[in-house]
């Protein structure tokens, strides 16, 4: 699988990348055997790099992820986890976690983009996988919390990246505006892009996309199925867009796109995984992955060619954008 790298540092990601997040138990239980098959499943395709967090199933995605790839050469792979959810004990523990993990709720999120909570969360983290090393640390949702994590944790990270302990920092957030910021205004070399850079979606396009060209650093995209509309050939009125039912004139749009993509011989999942990659400012899609048929799924969408003719039509036809805006 091709690898890309992220501007301004050593740090090499192939170009799909393994979410990590549904191990963590997201929306329903999963099996410690069906996550090892997971990541062996993506290992075998040639993926190479995983990202989890603290906040994907309190916990228990970090520890899995490391589980599964404590036998495999530590220079061989790309991890990222992120900071800003510090885990501490629960003490009024109700049974399961409010926050959409099938998981015991015995620890709570506490916010904390502190210096303290950076490095608390860091180690916490190292600790669940049994890793010696993160490659990539994203601050997580950082959206009511800008000043401290633009002042406290990012200088934090950038120390740790400077001495050699992380390969490559950032942020990850489901808007573009604020990316853009830390991008412009902070040493953050990468930003993690959700859901605002796909084929329903092109507002990265005004802010955080061409920040990322002007500057010299990277965009990971992740979302890129707008949460299921762009998931299969063939919307159907069942599918959500950013975890909401999906409007009538979205589906209509999806369906539009869908015409063009069977017209090119190509697939609307398929083109979904692409178009992002399409941009020069994006160095990696990372997608879910649950199970062993997902994995294989994932990488046949990404191994899929997709025409470059196709993205000219479905601008010509005003389904997409391709540039900011001029004038």
């Amino acid at each position: 699988m091709r690898h890309r790298t992220i501007l301004g540092t050593s740090v090499a990601l192939t170009e799909l990348g393994f979410g990590a997040s549904v191990i963590g138990n997201l929306g329903r239980p999963t099996p410690d055997s069906e996550a090892q098959a997971a990541v062996d499943t993506a290992w075998a395709a040639g993926i190479r790099y995983f990202d989890t967090a603290p906040h994907y199933g309190l916990g228990l995605s970090e520890r899995r992820l490391g589980t599964a790839l404590a036998r495999r050469p530590r220079d061989t792979y790309v991890v990222s986890s992120k900071v800003g959810r510090l885990l501490v004990p629960n003490p009024r523990p109700q049974g399961r976690d409010p926050e959409g993990f099938a998981v015991p709720d015995d620890h709570v999120r506490r916010w904390d983009f502190s210096r303290d909570g950076v490095l608390r969360s860091i180690e916490d983290t190292l600790t669940r996988t049994g890793l010696d090393r993160l490659d990539i640390v994203y601050v997580h949702d950082p959206d009511e919390h800008w000043q401290q994590a633009a002042a406290e944790a990012i200088p934090a990270l950038a120390e740790l990246r400077d001495q050699g302990v992380v390969g490559a920092i950032g942020a990850g957030m489901n808007q573009s505006t604020m990316l853009a910021r830390f991008l412009r205004e902070t040493a953050a070399d990468v930003v993690m892009l959700a859901g605002r850079y796909t084929l329903l979606d092109q507002g990265a396009l005004d802010d955080v996309l061409p920040t990322a060209i002007e500057l010299g650093k990277s965009v990971v995209a992740v979302g890129v199925f707008n949460s299921g509309l762009l998931s299969r050939e063939r919307p159907t009125t069942n599918l959500t867009y950013d975890y909401q039912p999906a409007a009538p004139e979205l589906l209509a749009r999806a369906e539009a796109i869908a015409d063009v993509c069977e017209a090119f011989g190509t697939t609307l999942p398929a083109a979904a995984v692409a178009f992002p990659l399409h941009h020069p400012a994006v160095v990696n899609v990372t997608l879910g992955m649950r199970t062993p048929g997902q994995v294989v799924r994932n990488t046949t969408l990404h191994d899929r060619p997709v025409p470059d003719g196709l993205w000219e039509e479905l601008r010509a036809r005003r389904l997409i954008r391709l540039d900011a805006p001029t004038g």
